[in-house]
């Protein structure tokens, strides 16, 4: 196979079908007979394994796998599962939600091909784009923030429609996590490790159903783990900004020391003294990772 197409679902039984149907029309359309489908039902409790069943058994003719955790286990973990039971050169990840545009999953796949990517990813800031304001406040702090890590621009930092080598996926499997954080971690592990990475313009509409996600919680996540990957690939510019803003207060402390009080105090020195430790041990963390 050239391609799986891999598809998380957890409590998805009125969207799954409207989103495995447009992705199998999408396939006849366009006669694509070297890419298959994999569903992961991670546990679900609304039904959603007797209609995924049901699909299997009505659409026998198409290269549909369906796996079933019999806990829920993450998004994360669905992902792992998909990308473990396939067998293809290249992995489309998809939500099974109806909101990202399955239309055109083999045109992201073909360019993938064609420009020789390690990973495609559908960025949401097309012209139809239908989005919660609760989950776009934290991101423009989050994005700006990933963006640096990478040191290249990230329109969307966790987009769940995207298509990369299943092989560097393998690579990092034990990094990534089994929560949402999937997709941002595997986004810093790719451009840190220079990897081609391309971003095109989606639309992105409302879901079917309930979300899953939880705004706070899982924006505490997302800072955690981008802490922590940023931390394993990137150190140093990780703390540089750190040690930036206590270098300055060394330095302006110390002038309004040595200018009013006319003697170093003890706020001056611990300021110098915390960031000569910051950036001595962001430059040894940085020595480890290329050396790793």
């Amino acid at each position: 196979m050239k391609a799986s197409i891999v598809i998380p679902c957890y409590n998805e039984k009125d969207a799954i079908r409207g989103t495995l149907e447009e992705i199998f029309h999408s396939l006849d359309k366009s006669q694509a007979s070297d890419i298959d489908v994999i569903v992961v039902n991670d546990g679900s409790s609304d039904g959603s394994e007797h209609v995924l069943n049901s699909i299997q058994q009505e659409f026998k003719t198409y290269p549909l796998t369906i796996v079933h955790h019999k806990r829920n286990r993450g998004y994360g973990a669905s992902l792992k599962t998909g990308i473990r039971k396939s067998h293809s050169e290249y992995i489309c990840i998809t939500d099974a939600d109806g909101t990202y545009p399955n239309n055109r999953i083999l045109e992201l796949i073909n360019k993938t091909l064609e420009k020789e990517l390690d990973m495609l990813v559908g960025a949401r800031i097309g012209a139809d784009v239908s989005y919660s304001k609760v989950r776009s406040i934290p991101k423009m702090i989050l994005v700006p923030w990933v963006s640096f890590l990478c040191g290249s621009d990230v329109p969307d930092m966790n987009s769940g429609l995207r298509v990369f080598r299943r092989e560097l996926a393998l690579e990092f499997l034990k990094l990534l996590p089994d929560g949402f954080s999937f997709t941002t971690t595997i986004t810093i592990c790719l451009f840190r490790n220079k990897y081609m990475v391309e971003y095109v313009p989606i639309s992105y509409t409302r879901r079917i159903g309930k979300s899953h996600i939880k705004p706070i919680k899982d924006t505490l996540r997302f800072t955690q783990l981008i802490l922590r990957t940023g931390m394993y690939f990137a150190p140093l510019r990780l703390l540089s900004p750190l040690f930036i803003g206590l270098a300055i207060l060394f330095v302006l402390s110390g002038i309004y020391d040595i200018a009013v009080l006319s003697n170093l105090t003890e706020k001056t020195l611990l300021f110098g003294f915390t960031s000569l430790n910051i950036l001595m041990f962001a430059l040894l963390a940085d020595m480890i990772d290329k050396r790793n």
